[in-house]
């Protein structure tokens, strides 16, 4: 199935979501989706790190939304200051 991967920012203070990347993929089944979902989430060339992923499917229906980096959230908003 042909489905679409959109990956997001989130600013927990007004709960903004900003799209970051989308990616259309053949998949299996929604496990595979949510498989490449998070590979590429790590690895795909974007503006910043995406921290909530959703998949959709040809239709327009949502299979899946989650958070991917749970890590940035907790961060904040400033992902990209290594920690010291």
């Amino acid at each position: 199935m042909k489905v679409v991967i959109e990956f997001y920012r989130t600013r927990s203070s007004d709960d903004a979501h900003a799209l970051v990347g989308r990616e259309v993929r053949e998949a299996h089944d929604v496990a595979d989706a949510i498989e490449f979902g998070q590979r590429l989430s790590q690895t795909l060339d974007m503006p910043q790190r995406p921290d909530a992923m959703t998949i959709i499917d040809a239709d327009g229906e949502t299979l899946h939304s989650c958070v991917v980096d749970a890590d940035a959230i907790n961060k904040g908003d400033h992902h990209e200051t290594p920690e010291q």
